[in-house]
């Protein structure tokens, strides 16, 4: 069993896009591959979770409140 990492990001912690996050399938209204955030957008973190196979935190983050989008780790940074 992998041990769980700990997360960097908390609820509620303000935060920023690193890079162009793209739908990756997991928003089905908008088209493959459309842009949902923009490097340097800022976001909210409303949630963390672990992601089960790698023990990897996942974090969803509200960019506007109609677009939360579920992040990694190296894909944010703190504010």
């Amino acid at each position: 069993m992998i041990e769980p990492v700990v997360a960097k990001f908390q609820w509620g912690q303000r935060v920023e896009a690193s890079f162009d996050l793209f739908n990756d399938g997991s928003f089905p209204e908008c088209a493959a591959d459309a842009l949902l955030a923009r490097a340097g957008d800022i976001g909210e973190v409303v949630q963390v979770g672990t992601h089960t196979e790698s023990s990897l935190p996942v974090y969803l983050v509200e960019f506007t409140p109609d677009r939360v989008v579920g992040c990694l780790e190296h894909e944010l940074a703190a504010l």
